[in-house]
């Protein structure tokens, strides 16, 4: 018999989901019941045992409490369980409306295993089941088999499935579609949003056609897009045969935000392939109590990024000039961060449970994210392999090879064995390239690279005006608060570090003169670069004073543009990757930021 997780009922004005579980007998004199303290995918400590509570049992139908013991932070054990089913009562606090979250209101219930679902000690391998006593009217939604309706009932293959399908239930909008002729939706829930429906449905066909024709098949019979509309930011988990993703209401209008949208759908469905089937074998049946390791989080996480900007191309949904755009963005940000020469992409990997899930005043001295960095090191080796093989290798070529040997086999990719995956599939000694770019820390060359597909990659000098000088820099980062200049960090190599700024000063005068966040920028522009200044600073509520000469500020913005020079492998390189004629530097200047085709 399986174990049957039950929802029993929840009520939306405390957010709590009432729970049953359903122990079968075994020989165990005991049964230990474990919470995971983190979801595949997400690469982050989440604590959700301490949203239990009143954990109870006793024998089935009725029979005599058991003794329940906590043992541990995400462990409860209950006595006296050998040779009789045994029912557990608990209680879990719902008000978490994240990718990988627990949320529970009065139009909405979003179950994630990882969350609220225990895992019997022993039987984590054995067939679970999930039913749902919902509101009248209500529906529930899982890329699981169902075997009841009334309550729905899903039965997953073993706990591991479980963890890896999520369940949404009320009354969503649905959007279907069926590319390549296999069933696939998009579930709208939490309440209105600023959407074309037809819209979506057309596009969210081509992006997913354009994937499947990347690798050349598709792992799935059918798959959910569930999209939660709130008021936060973006995100996305990917799991086996869906993804949770968290969407701004009003994120389909205009343009440029419906293309953020593009983007994270793109991303989260590059990794029904990449993570959920290629993968580290370290996360393979990984202790989700605490933190497992890899050092392959780039290619997981920052390779996925990369590639779907170039899907989005595939698709029709990007310009050539408009993928560049991107990437030329993301040179600008990734630029701005000391740490990018502090730590490796390996090591930001390794890292990423103290590091880039939980920021503080120095991370960007210290670190580096391997979303970002990733995902311009897969543009770097993509050009590279295109042009030392003359268009007859790219990273697709490695991408579709670790498909067919790592991802359809379910062999995971042990450590450090990246880079002869990468040699096997291209044929190119590439020792150099992740020395240097992966597993080293020294500045990336941008621009060199560019030139192989016939490109610059510079920043753009800003326009100075006689009347209007540029404005100085103190190379710092301001809390979000309007009534006060407290320092939230400062970065190295810049003058406000070289003078001694902390983290937590507030800045009350230059020269003597007070200034406010209103007035902060037109204070900057007072001092342009070079500019020796006072600062007057509250340090810990003691009043001082710092001077500093200001600095030059970094480049806002890049330039990826064709070269008129190039020759004629490198447009080739940039045809073969853009999947696009080549353009004069005249055409494409003209062409950047147009409406896609």
């Amino acid at each position: 018999m399986p174990v049957v997780y039950t929802v029993r009922s929840h009520d939306p004005r405390t957010h709590r989901i009432s729970f049953r579980i359903d122990l079968p007998a075994t020989e165990e004199e005991s049964a230990e019941l474990v919470l995971p303290t983190w979801s595949p995918g997400s690469y982050e400590i989440r604590e959700s045992a301490r949203e239990v509570r009143e954990l109870t049992a006793r024998e089935a139908h009725g029979g005599p409490v058991l003794p329940v013991e906590r043992v541990a932070k995400n462990r409860w054990r209950v006595v006296g369980t050998r040779g009789k089913p045994v029912e557990v009562e608990y209680e879990v606090y719902a008000h978490d409306l994240l990718d990988d979250g627990l949320d529970a209101d009065d139009v909405h219930l979003f179950l994630n295993a990882a969350r609220c679902f225990p895992c019997l000690e022993g039987h984590r391998t054995e067939p679970v089941e999930v039913a749902l006593h919902l509101p009248s009217g209500w529906s529930a939604y899982a890329e699981l088999p169902q075997v009841g309706e009334h309550p729905p009932r899903f039965r997953a293959a073993d706990y591991d499935e479980l963890l890896d399908s999520p369940i949404d239930c009320g009354t969503p909008v649905e959007v279907q579609f069926r590319p390549k002729g296999i069933p696939h939706r998009m579930l709208l829930c939490g309440g209105p949003g600023n959407y074309d429906a037809h819209r979506l449905e057309e596009d969210l066909h081509r992006i997913v056609e354009a994937t499947i024709d990347y690798f050349g098949d598709s792992p799935v019979k059918g798959y959910t897009f569930f999209t939660h509309l709130t008021d936060r930011p973006r995100s996305g988990l990917e799991h086996r045969a869906s993804t949770s993703l968290i969407a701004n209401r009003l994120m389909f209008r205009p343009r440029p935000a419906y293309e953020v949208f593009h983007l994270l759908c793109c991303h989260e469905y590059f990794h029904l392939y990449n993570v959920k089937r290629i993968h580290p074998k370290a996360l393979e049946g990984a202790d989700l109590s605490e933190e497992t390791y890899t050092r392959l989080l780039w290619l997981m996480e920052g390779t996925t990024d990369y590639v779907a900007l170039l899907l989005l191309r595939h698709a029709g949904l990007d310009t050539a000039a408009r993928t560049r755009e991107r990437l030329a963005t993301l040179v600008r940000g990734y630029r701005q961060g000391p740490g990018r020469l502090a730590r490796s992409l390996e090591e930001a990997s390794l890292v990423s449970w103290i590091d880039l899930y939980r920021p503080y005043e120095e991370s960007r001295n210290q670190s580096v994210s391997y979303y970002t960095k990733g995902s311009l090191v897969s543009w770097c080796l993509d050009l590279e392999i295109l042009h030392r093989t003359a268009t007859e290798r790219s990273l697709q070529s490695v991408l579709r090879h670790l498909w067919t040997e790592y991802g359809k086999t379910g062999r995971g990719i042990e450590e450090g064995e990246a880079q002869s995956i990468f040699e096997r599939a291209t044929g190119l000694d590439l020792e150099e390239f992740f020395g240097r770019n992966i597993r080293g820390t020294e500045e990336v060359e941008f621009a060199a690279f560019a030139r192989l597909a016939g490109l610059s990659c510079e920043p753009v000098a800003p326009k100075e005006e006689p009347e209007k000088p540029l404005p100085g820099y103190l190379g710092v980062d301001f809390f979000p608060d309007r009534s006060e200049l407290k320092i939230r960090e400062v970065l190295d190599g810049t003058p406000a570090r070289r003078a001694g700024l902390s983290p937590e000063d507030e800045i009350v005068a230059f020269d003597g003169m007070r200034v406010s966040p209103s007035g902060f920028s037109e204070a900057m522009a007072r001092l342009p670069p070079g500019t020796a200044t006072e600062l007057t600073v509250f340090r810990r509520r003691v009043l001082t004073t710092v001077r500093l000469t200001t600095g030059t500020p970094p480049a806002e913005k890049y330039r990826i543009e064709p070269l008129d020079a190039a020759g004629p492998l490198e447009r080739k390189v940039y045809e073969a990757w853009l999947r696009a004629p080549w353009e004069s530097a005249k055409t494409s200047h003209s062409a950047l930021g147009a409406p896609p085709a």
